[in-house]
């Protein structure tokens, strides 16, 4: 079959359609490490398949870190909205949403997925063909992927859910029903860290009585270690990481703590495991760069992204094994072991999570007490804080060393258990 995203398709609207009257406070970006709380109009439905949700609790991802770094700034406009986590309630819908009503309590998955376009009817919601009018992502990689909130214009411009209200494209798929009595932080797990993980864990293809190694030990690793190990039944994971606190909370869930500050993590792991790992997952990012060599040419732009923890990850993995991207990498690389990786029969595999495949499955993981998600979040703070929040995330100085789940005015009007 063709590749239908070669071919002209109808494009989701990114306009931002303001309210005449009604402002809201939103997180936008006005530069390279400068994030504002502003005062914009308030969204309101584009489109007959939208809608609008009064948010009551969000997030910031690592993947944020990348505009905010500067990392992204040709994708970036001063003002956007930022963010791609966050519950609340539906406030308004349109014409032709038919599965969600005003009123319900809702997650907003980051992907903004089309389900008509050959990728969304194979489940592959992140390569989406009609979501994401980016020009610029179409020259860089040949295709368009799907559109994103919140995420800079190469996932189409989407204005985010760091804010008082959202407006929801293709409400029906992008919109996952919360129960009214799941805690926030389960809940806000689940819009985004959760789904992450376990795509790691998907590409990997992590079976009961693997050997695991992952690559970094933020949320999303120690999401990826603990689904890796207790709902896919691995038999030991190295958790990977120079942070000392986050290696003693991957211990503390029965994950072997490998400290690169003191041991080169392949030549360790084939010390102790000389078959390799079953299964290699880079989740640290595309910044973690240990050699001098990557660090000079990252400075001096002779590459965007770093192969240091991806070729560990090949290293360190058995012959015939499988190594997962799920740490954003975006450009590109230099000396990437392209002969050890065909030599040894590795597969290896990367992209964005495709969320709305998940569904209902990690949402009753998490009803039915299988899986607690909640343990990412080890800060509360007011919405109105995000500025701050954002330069504590950038250099991992969080309290409990993790993310921060941010509750807007109307969450705190609520008063919702936490």
């Amino acid at each position: 079959m063709a590749d239908s995203s070669k071919v002209p398709a109808p494009i989701y609207t990114t306009d931002y359609k303001p309210h005449p009257t009604e402002t809201m406070k939103a997180a936008q970006w006005t530069g390279t490490k400068s994030v504002t709380v502003g005062e914009v109009p308030k969204p309101t439905i584009t489109a007959p398949k939208d809608a609008i949700v009064h948010i009551t609790h969000c997030c910031i991802c690592g993947s944020d870190l990348h505009m905010y770094g500067g990392e992204m700034n040709q994708a970036m406009q001063e003002g956007d909205i930022m963010g791609h986590e966050a519950i609340g309630y539906v406030d308004e819908i349109g014409p032709e949403v038919q599965k969600i009503k005003a009123g319900d309590r809702v997650i907003i998955l980051p992907v903004i997925a089309c389900g008509d376009c050959f990728y969304c009817k194979e489940q592959q919601y992140s390569l989406c063909d009609k979501t994401n009018p980016s020009k610029m992502m179409e020259n860089l990689y040949g295709h368009r992927l799907s559109g994103i909130f919140g995420y800079s214009h190469l996932t189409g411009g989407y204005p985010g859910d760091q804010a008082e209200f959202c407006r929801v494209p293709n409400a029906d798929l992008v919109l996952i029903k919360c129960p009214e009595d799941m805690p926030a932080k389960k809940a806000l797990a689940l819009a985004d860290v959760t789904d992450t993980a376990w795509h790691g864990v998907e590409l990997a293809e992590v079976r009961e009585g693997d050997v695991v190694g992952v690559w970094g030990c933020g949320p999303i690793g120690l999401s990826i270690q603990k689904l890796s190990k207790e709902i896919r039944g691995a038999k030991k994971v190295y958790a990977i990481d120079k942070d000392l606190h986050r290696l003693k909370i991957a211990e503390s869930f029965g994950m072997i703590p490998v400290d690169v500050s003191k041991v080169e993590p392949d030549e360790y792991i084939l010390s102790v495991e000389p078959h390799g790992l079953d299964r290699g997952i880079e989740a640290s990012g595309f910044r973690s760069t240990g050699s001098t060599k990557h660090k000079i040419m990252r400075a001096t732009g002779l590459e965007g992204d770093s192969a240091d923890t991806v070729t560990q990850a090949i290293k360190a993995t058995r012959k015939g094994g499988n190594v997962a991207l799920i740490g954003d990498f975006f450009f590109n690389t230099n000396m990437f072991p392209i002969g050890m990786l065909m030599e040894k029969t590795i597969t290896l595999r990367g992209g964005q999570l495709m969320a709305q495949k998940y569904y209902p499955y990690l949402l009753d993981l998490v009803k039915e007490g299988k899986y607690d998600p909640s343990f990412v979040f080890t800060k509360v703070d007011d919405f109105e804080n995000i500025p701050q929040e954002y330069d504590m995330q950038y250099h991992q100085t969080v309290p409990g060393g993790l993310k921060s789940i941010m509750v807007t005015p109307y969450g705190r009007a609520l008063g919702q258990p936490l």
